[in-house]
C-alpha cells in the first residue's frame, strides 16, 4: 500500500527515476561493448603488426609483441596463436629452444582445446627429441600426440621406437619396431625398421633370430640400402657365432659397395687374422 500511496503522489519523480536508471545502465552497457571492441581492434593491429615484423626477419621484436599479447589478454582468441608463433621463433629463428618449449605447453596447458594444440604437442615432441636430445622426454610427447589422435600415427610409432633406441633400450626399441610393422607393413621405412629389428635382436645376444630377420631384409629388399647394411650387420653375427668364413665372405662381396670402406678393411683384415689363428691352433 505504501508503493502505490507514493506512487500516487510522487508519479513523475518515480518515473523519471525509473527511465534514469535505464538510460545509465544502457550508456554503461554500450560504452563498456565499445571499449571492447575497440580494444579487440587494437589487439588485432598489434597481432598484425607481430606477423609483419616475422615476414620482415625482425624475429626478436615480433616474438616480443607475441609474448606480450598473451601476458596481457590471456582470454582473447589470439593469445593461443601468440604464443604458437611465439615458439615458431623462439624455435626456428633464434635457438632459444626452451623458451619455445615453455610457449608451446603453455598452449597446450590453458588452452588443450584450441585448433593449435595439436600442432603445439608435435613441436613439443620434436624439441625434446631433436633440439634437446631428451629421448624419455620425446618418447612420453610423442605418446601423448598419439592420444590426442594426429594423423600421422606412423611416423610417431617410428619415432617412439628411435628414442628407446637411442636410450640404448634395445629389447623396447624392438618391439616398438615391431609393433610398427604391425600397423604399417606397407610404409616407406618397413625395409629399414625391419633392418633395425635384426639390429636389436643382435645387440641383445638373439643371434639366430637375428641371423633370420636380416636374412628377410636382404631376400625381400635387395635394392635397398639397408640391405647392404642388412649384410654387414649379418657379417658381424655370423662372426659372433664363430662362423669365420661364412662371415669373411660377406665381408668381401661388400668391398666397393659398403658405405664405410675403412670400417670394412679393418674387420676384413680381423676376420682374416682370427682364421689364420684359428688354423695354426689346429
Amino acid at each position: 500500500m505504501l508503493r502505490e500511496e507514493l506512487k500516487r503522489r510522487y508519479p513523475n519523480r518515480i518515473r523519471n527515476r525509473w527511465i534514469s536508471a535505464v538510460v545509465i545502465l544502457t550508456l554503461v552497457a554500450g560504452s563498456f561493448l565499445f571499449y571492447n571492441i575497440k580494444r579487440e581492434e587494437m589487439l588485432q593491429g598489434r597481432f598484425q603488426t607481430a606477423l609483419s615484423l616475422m615476414q620482415e626477419g625482425r624475429v626478436e621484436s615480433s616474438a616480443k609483441i607475441f609474448e606480450d599479447i598473451y601476458q596481457n589478454r590471456p582470454d582473447s582468441k589470439l593469445a593461443a596463436k601468440a604464443l604458437y608463433h611465439r615458439g615458431e621463433l623462439l624455435n626456428d629463428n633464434l635457438g632459444r629452444y626452451k623458451e619455445a618449449l615453455v610457449s608451446y605447453l603453455q598452449l597446450l596447458e590453458r588452452y588443450p582445446d584450441n585448433e593449435m594444440s595439436l600442432h603445439s604437442q608435435k613441436q613439443v615432441a620434436e624439441i625434446y627429441k631433436y633440439r634437446l636430445q631428451d629421448h624419455s622426454a620425446a618418447i612420453v610427447a610423442y605418446q601423448d600426440l598419439l592420444d590426442m589422435g594426429t594423423s600421422d600415427r606412423a611416423d610417431n610409432l617410428y619415432e617412439i621406437a628411435d628414442s628407446y633406441f637411442k636410450l640404448n633400450n634395445f629389447e623396447q626399441a624392438r618391439i616398438e619396431f615391431e609393433k610398427f610393422l604391425e600397423e604399417h607393413p606397407d610404409s616407406n621405412e618397413t625395409a629399414e625398421v625391419t633392418y633395425r629389428i635384426g639390429v636389436c635382436l643382435y645387440i641383445e645376444g638373439k643371434l639366430e633370430d637375428s641371423e633370420e630377420v636380416l636374412h628377410r631384409v636382404i631376400e625381400t629388399w635387395p635394392n635397398d640400402p639397408f640391405s647392404i647394411e642388412a649384410r654387414f650387420t649379418l657379417g658381424e653375427v655370423l662372426e659372433e657365432q664363430a662362423r669365420l668364413k661364412e662371415s669373411l665372405r660377406i665381408f668381401e662381396e661388400l668391398e666397393g659397395a659398403y658405405s664405410n670402406q675403412e670400417v670394412l678393411e679393418k674387420k676384413t683384415i680381423q676376420i682374416r687374422e682370427r682364421i689364420k689363428k684359428k688354423k695354426k691352433a689346429i
